[in-house]
């Protein structure tokens, strides 16, 4: 059940992030609801581009700190 949330939550992350889907550019739901269909075949098209390109998206988050590490020892 965690594993199935944790790839809900990092589909709408990149919703969110790719597309600006926060915030709708209509209003209404007869409006609204091709504009989430666009997002969605956006994203498809996304992640089809990356799978055939071989190049997977970056599934794990670092922080800040992780991301200064390499920058600190060198």
């Amino acid at each position: 059940m965690k594993r199935a949330r944790c790839g809900i939550e990092a589909t709408i992350h990149q919703a969110v992030t790719v597309t600006g889907l926060r915030r709708a550019r209509y209003r209404g739901i007869k409006k609204v609801h091709p504009e989430h269909i666009i997002s969605a075949i956006a994203i498809n098209l996304i992640r089809l581009n990356s799978w055939w390109g071989g190049h997977p998206l970056e599934r794990k988050r670092t922080s800040h700190l992780a991301r200064l590490e390499p920058a600190l020892t060198a």
